[in-house]
């Protein structure tokens, strides 16, 4: 059932806020293809589509008559391409025939074009030079990928001899295209969504981008904010001498007088809190705005010259809130589930709303509240009966009290004894929200009759910095504490049968599934999907920045602190039947980790089975990888309860 339900992306608003546009995206199980549609939705929930062919990345002009988005060309080799579309009618019209495509696109305050933001190969630095790489290659026959550089894979791709973004213009009436960054050769900030990296003045005379620094040959990444001219013929300049920290997401101010944008103040620190800055064009200075909240930005938007929307996880939520810029905390906007992406327009601010109960669909803040407005859904879920859902608390490590969220079977009775599943997240810096999740849903684990529970453990986010950090150095600690607390609290209600007990988790979710294994046997059977189990086998990891902190030391300095909570340094106890998966192009967390439990409990005698996919990656993203996954995942569990 989840590959036929659309997934619902950010609503995109008509500057007058009378309608958003959301892109609405269905997947074909028989060409293992999704397609995206682009529908006009209104405040009474209203819905027309707009696009009768695949379509993604929209953008509204400023007077909202015209819809750009891109779409694939007709050659394949070259991606999808701008296109614009009058609204008042008429047919869309390719823009661009750029060689590796575009990605997002954001149109200039008078209309007059778009800034796009597209690839290029790294190392070839024109448009002229990546066509000329372009057509070379089919000519040669090497194989081989170079570098002298730390950071060189990113998730599932390459960087080494790979592709950055540049920022052009495009003329949105004759089409033609001028590079305004020739010759760059450094990552935007968010090279999966380089459209959140850059904005453009109230008076489209500048462009402001958050892009990757040098950093005197040190192995590190660092972003800084910058700015050039949407005329073209200058490189773009750091706004600030100093680099204080990792710098994102710039947005202008309505009248153009200063910008606001997020800073992490410990660069090698991921789960470092977000916080505002405000930077004021006319005095050069750079205030931070919420050094004293603590919480972490995301997804702000000006609705004022003075005021924001933005967003922010929150007590395992995430959660829209309104503040002004004067220094005082943010204020939360009611609503149930969760809810991301603010995007303000006129007097409404649209967003997209969800919950552990209900995928995503579109919503509008009305009366202080977020209010759904669009059913996309509601025809695919009809009567299907969905798990009741519960948050209990209980007591973990150093008497904390530790949230537990729960999913019911359908037909639930807790005068019967059921089958606890525990729902590990990763991270570690991370958290189970109330979110429908596609790839690990806690719906889909209840449906065969399990109660599901996710442990949001020591180190989880949205519970203050304090939470977060509690757990550098020692991952394996207070996470299995809570963990095994939660177990017994469970037992203790009367409906759990502690005799079909089990474990799952991805990432750090499988790190701490693996540890929980070597430390106990309560658990009739274990899943390990992409999971961290070796400490030292993590140098291989696409970014190693800050990991000394994270796991307790340096090998070449302290390798028993490395070792002192890695799971394959303590496998003698483990008895655990034990299911691997693990993707080949899986850079974050490499196919060794999973192909070394898998190596080793084999070895041991432990019942184990392995799952590899050779064209995935740390996520199992195409619809029949994702259905056999599930399916190996729950026929695993049910083999051993």
């Amino acid at each position: 059932m989840l590959w036929q339900m659309s997934r619902v992306g950010q609503p995109v608003p008509f500057p007058d806020g009378s309608a958003a546009v959301v892109p609405v995206t269905t997947y074909d199980l028989d060409t293992n293809k999704p397609t995206t549609l682009l529908h006009r939705v209104a405040p009474d929930g209203a819905t027309s589509a707009l696009t009768t062919r695949d379509a993604s990345h929209p953008s509204l002009s400023p007077d909202g008559t015209t819809l750009a988005f891109a779409r694939a060309s007709k050659d394949e080799a070259r991606g999808k391409q701008l296109h614009v579309m009058p609204l008042g009618g008429g047919e869309a019209r390719c823009l661009t025939d750029l060689p590796l495509g575009v990605a997002e696109s954001k149109w200039l305050p008078d209309g007059s074009g778009l800034i796009v933001a597209a690839p290029v190969l790294r190392g070839f630095g024109t448009l002229a030079e990546t066509e000329a790489e372009l057509e070379a290659r089919p000519e040669r026959h090497e194989s081989a990928i170079v570098t002298e550089e730390r950071v060189y894979r990113f998730w599932k791709r390459w960087l080494a001899d790979g592709r950055v973004h540049h920022l052009f213009h495009v003329d949105a009436a004759s089409g033609a295209t001028t590079d305004l960054t020739p010759g760059l050769d450094r990552l935007m900030s968010s090279e999966a969504d380089p459209a959140g990296s850059f904005d453009i003045s109230p008076d489209g005379s500048q462009i402001a981008l958050s892009l990757e620094v040098p950093m005197d040959g040190r192995p590190f990444l660092r972003f800084a904010i910058h700015t050039l001219p949407t005329a073209g013929g200058e490189q773009p300049s750091q706004l600030t001498a100093e680099l204080p920290a990792q710098q994102r997401r710039p947005r202008y101010s309505p009248d153009g007088k200063s910008l606001l944008y997020g800073i992490q103040v410990e660069p090698s620190y991921y789960a470092d809190r977000v916080r505002l800055v405000r930077y004021d064009f006319d005095n050069q200075q750079a205030t931070v705005l919420t050094e004293d909240w603590d919480e972490s930005a995301a997804g702000w938007e000006f609705t004022g010259s003075d005021t924001v929307v933005l967003s922010s996880e929150h007590r395992g939520h995430n959660r829209l809130f309104t503040a002004d810029l004067s220094g005082s905390s943010p204020q939360l906007i009611d609503g149930q589930g969760s809810a991301y992406g603010a995007a303000p327009a006129g007097d409404q601010v649209w967003c997209r709303t969800e919950s552990t109960s209900r995928p995503a669909e579109v919503a509008i803040v009305d009366g202080g509240a977020v209010r759904r407005v669009s059913d996309f859904n509601g025809a695919v879920l009809g009567d299907v009966e969905l798990g009741a859902t519960e948050i209990i608390h209980i007591e973990g490590a150093g008497g904390r009290a530790i949230e537990v969220k729960l999913v019911f079977p359908p037909g639930f009775d807790k005068s019967q004894k059921w089958p606890l599943l525990h729902n590990v997240h990763g991270g570690p810096h991370g958290l189970v929200n109330d979110t429908w999740h596609w790839r690990w849903n806690t719906q889909a684990f209840a449906a065969p009759g399990y109660v599901v529970a996710s442990v949001n453990f020591h180190g989880s986010t949205s519970w203050g910095e304090g939470f977060t950090d509690s757990i550098r150095g020692a991952w394996g600690d207070k996470p299995y504490t809570d963990i095994m607390a939660a177990t017994d609290a469970l037992v203790a209600t009367g409906y759990i049968d502690p005799d079909r007990m089990v474990i799952a988790g991805g990432s750090y979710g499988g790190y701490l599934v693996t540890w929980i294994t070597t430390r106990t046997d309560r658990f009739k059977a274990s899943v390990c999907h992409a999971g961290v189990t070796d400490l030292l086998g993590q140098w291989a990891s696409d970014s190693t920045e800050g990991r000394e902190k994270a796991i307790g030391g340096l090998p070449w300095e302290d390798m028993d602190a490395v070792q002192r909570w890695s799971p394959l340094a303590h496998t003698a106890d483990i008895v655990t039947p034990t299911l691997v998966l693990h993707g080949e192009k899986d850079y974050r967390v490499v196919i060794t980790q999973g192909l070394a439990l898998y190596g080793i409990l084999q070895h041991k005698g432990v019942p184990t089975r392995l799952v590899y996919y050779p064209d995935e990656g740390h996520w199992i993203e195409t619809p029949a990888n994702s259905i056999h996954w599930y399916g190996e995942v729950l026929d695993w569990l049910e083999r051993w309860v």
